[in-house]
């Protein structure tokens, strides 16, 4: 229950799915967690986060708005007197429509949240990390920033830019001890997918069954499935860890 205890983590999108189910992973292993999202349903989360005993903070705000995000990581170092760990979370997953027929305000909407937003994120919170001698960041990517699945271009291609970034970033700052790894799900059932889902018609009992069958290891993935990779990836567990990919996904990348 202390893996990260003096900690202080960041979680972008943490309101919700796997964003929430990290929050309080993190929280229940000692760290102080700030949660930093536009859902204002992120104050009721650390409120309830507090009530259990937790230490947490919210913060709203728009990931891809750079002047709020440098906001967010000093609000977050002021309170807690430091950042240890940042888990770029919040993502979107655009619209199931082929390239030939794509606007480039849909690409540049999706790209904004899922790759921008990780840049910006990263370059705020770096001289935090540099401040306290290193520190973590996690990238939440997919599996789809691995392989492809024949539909929404631009997650596919911001997933597997966050992907690459991740691997570049862990290079550039390895010697200042700021470790960079990506988290790869597969299907877990999180309010981003029950959308796809829905925007497709699909209807959830079935949509469920087809998905628990592309996994070898059977059914869909949890929240918390993800969350303690993340624990693993942000605690002294893997000091010795960057540039890495997690790839927690049922054995879906592995045919």
């Amino acid at each position: 229950m202390d893996r990260l205890s003096g900690r202080t983590a960041v979680v972008t999108g943490g309101s919700s799915g796997l964003g929430l189910a990290i929050s309080r992973r993190m929280a229940e292993e000692g760290a102080s967690v700030v949660i930093f999202d536009r859902d204002p349903q992120g104050q009721a989360v650390v409120d309830a986060m507090c009530s259990s005993g937790g230490k947490a903070l919210f913060v709203q705000g728009d990931v891809t708005d750079e002047q709020r995000v440098c906001e967010a990581m000093r609000i977050a170092a002021t309170h807690f007197g430091r950042i240890d760990v940042l888990v770029n979370n919040a993502g979107i997953e655009g619209e199931n429509i082929p390239t030939d027929l794509l606007t480039l305000e849909e690409w540049n909407r999706v790209m904004a949240v899922d790759v921008t937003a990780v840049f910006l994120c990263t370059k705020h919170v770096i001289p935090h990390l540099r401040q306290v001698g290193g520190g973590s960041v996690i990238n939440i990517s997919s599996i789809y920033g691995i392989v492809g699945g024949g539909d929404i271009p631009p997650y596919h291609a911001a997933k597997g830019a966050v992907r690459t970034m991740t691997k570049n970033d862990a290079l550039l700052y390895a010697k200042e001890r700021i470790r960079f790894n990506s988290i790869h799900p597969g299907f877990v059932f999180t309010p981003l997918v029950d959308r796809y889902v829905q925007d497709n018609g699909l209807a959830r009992d079935a949509a469920k069954a087809h998905l628990d069958a592309l996994h070898p290891l059977g059914g869909t993935g949890t929240p918390d499935d993800i969350a303690w990779g993340a624990v693993y990836l942000a605690s002294d567990e893997a000091r010795w860890v960057t540039g890495a990919e997690l790839v927690i996904d049922g054995g879906y990348t592995a045919r």
